[in-house]
């Protein structure tokens, strides 16, 4: 510890205003005044904290108390402490406006006086004060430990030829700890030699349209990722829309589109209305498969993820001749680990590898062993419990919030995964965004997600991740979202509505799979 750092972190105990009044033993005033601090930005992200033993003697208290307080904000995620460096105020910690607006700004208009919807690329902080986007679950929760140990064991015994150039079917490791594992949890069906380890689904999407396994036309759900749709498009990929309903996509429109190759879908929880395929709409998408020579590609995107639900098996176990089963770690561990996987058909098994090339030149060797370790060992199972639990309280936080703040408005889709669907009124969507946007808060407009040649219009709303904010962070972030929506979508003098909106229509940010 230098001493520049100990006279800088001395000044900062004696020149801080705490206010150290009000209710509670002296332990709860100073948690409550620090809390304060961080909040409106005296202590800025990454600001050093003076020793305890100096604030102690700075504010006339116990070192103890000044010690215990700081263990807790450390819990809580207010502060960060490693020995040797002092503590710090987190880095994902924001200020809050110091004057919120009663009512938020008035969204921009149309010549005639319309909302206009988002633009298509909108400008987002790159730190928003409350990150409800989807498809982002809780860096926070990355499991560092485990994941150090697993390292640590896999690097010990791996074979020397594992430092070599990689072989671009991923490690045979890995690929046996795969089939081991999605058989157990997902009924997939397979064996280590049909797996091929890429490096998330947009990878194993541009290996099978880039790479000219698949050609010609695509069926795809009529709400989806955007930018899997644009990644296609620029592989030269017509897509054609499914209508999308509470069961998930109609696979029976199949048969009357011009003559798809192969379809896209999401079936354990269709993304991102959250709805389950259904049994009969399964099997007339195997029936389609079988009849047409087509194929269908089964994007298992937070299929472990399940909670008031019996789980979903993979789609793939029905016809593993006809499925194509894709996966990734970017839901369950983090989108930093770039580690997907295709399950194939044995007859594309060639020609995904000629598209992939002679050597692994996209997922780490080392990253495939670790995980391999980590599946082997039991760890993937108990982070993926303790995941489940978490994100299911935050599910129920965010229906409790809402049934509490906004009764007229009703979550869909939370049966599953990592983000809920709040159907709103028709024309409230883009003025609801634009709102929320005012506030600091990130999120997506439903309509964002629907197919530009999908028939009719779709419904308006607004989808909410509830994996991202930290724990902290996660009650401002409701109470904010239901401040919004008081405003912009108030209670009707009836029933709550719901009907057709195509009111915003935006590009939806990459969340690699």
């Amino acid at each position: 510890m230098t001493e520049s750092w100990v006279n800088s972190a001395q000044r900062i105990g004696r020149d801080l205003h705490l206010d150290l009044t009000g209710p509670g033993s002296r332990r709860a005033v100073l948690i409550r005044a620090l809390r304060e601090a961080v909040r409106d930005g005296r202590l800025a992200p990454g600001t050093r904290l003076p020793p305890y033993r100096s604030l102690a003697a700075d504010l006339g208290l116990a070192r103890n108390t000044v010690a215990d307080a700081y263990a807790e904000l450390v819990a809580e995620g207010w502060l960060t402490a490693r020995q040797g460096s002092g503590t710090h105020v987190a880095e994902r910690t924001r200020p809050r406006r110091t004057s919120p607006p009663t009512a938020p700004a008035a969204p921009p208009t149309t010549p005639h006086g319309q909302a206009a919807a988002p633009p298509e690329q909108p400008e987002q902080p790159e730190q928003p004060r409350h990150n409800l986007r989807q498809g982002q679950p809780d860096p926070a929760s990355f499991p560092r430990g485990a994941w150090l140990a697993a390292a640590r064991r896999a690097l010990t015994a791996a074979p020397t030829e594992a430092f070599g150039p990689g072989d671009p079917r991923g490690r045979a490791e890995l690929r046996r700890a795969l089939a081991d594992y999605l058989a157990r949890v997902r009924g997939v069906r397979t064996d280590p030699e049909r797996i091929v380890v890429c490096s998330g689904v947009a990878h194993a999407l541009r290996l099978l349209f880039g790479g000219q396994v698949l050609r010609g036309r695509l069926a795809v759900e009529g709400y989806g990722l955007p930018f899997h749709r644009a990644l296609l498009e620029r592989a030269g990929v017509r897509t054609d829309p499914l209508t999308v309903d509470e069961h998930g996509a109609r696979t029976t429109e199949l048969a009357r589109l011009p003559r798809p190759r192969a379809v896209l879908l999401t079936p354990a929880h269709q993304f991102p209305t959250g709805a389950a395929l259904g049994p009969e709409r399964r099997a007339a998408a195997i029936d389609w498969a079988r009849g047409s020579e087509g194929l269908i590609l089964e994007d298992d995107y937070d299929g472990e993820f399940r909670h008031d639900r019996q789980p979903v098996g993979a789609l793939q176990g029905l016809d593993p001749d006809r499925v194509v089963y894709l996966g990734s770690v970017s839901k369950s561990l983090s989108p930093a680990v770039r580690l997907g996987w295709l399950v194939l058909p044995e007859r594309l098994v060639g020609p995904v590898l000629a598209a992939k090339g002679e050597r692994e030149a996209w997922a780490s060797v080392l990253d495939q062993l670790t995980l391999a370790e980590l599946i082997e060992s039991g760890a993937y199972d108990r982070h993926i419990r303790r995941m489940r639990l978490r994100y299911r309280r935050r599910r129920d936080q965010l229906v409790t919030a809402l049934a509490e703040r906004t009764p007229h408005l009703a979550p869909t889709g939370i049966a599953a995964g990592l983000h809920a669907v709040l159907r709103l009124p028709p024309g409230t969507e883009a003025a609801a965004y634009w709102a929320a946007a005012a506030q600091g808060i990130a999120l997506d407009g439903l309509s964002t997600f629907r197919h530009p040649e999908a028939t009719g219009t779709g419904p308006a709303g607004l989808v909410i991740g509830y994996a991202t904010p930290s724990e902290h962070a996660y009650p401002a972030a409701l109470a904010a979202l239901c401040g919004v929506l008081r405003v912009t979508v108030p209670a009707p003098l009836r029933g709550p509505a719901a009907a057709p909106d195509g009111a915003t229509r935006r590009q939806s940010s990459e969340h690699p799979r």
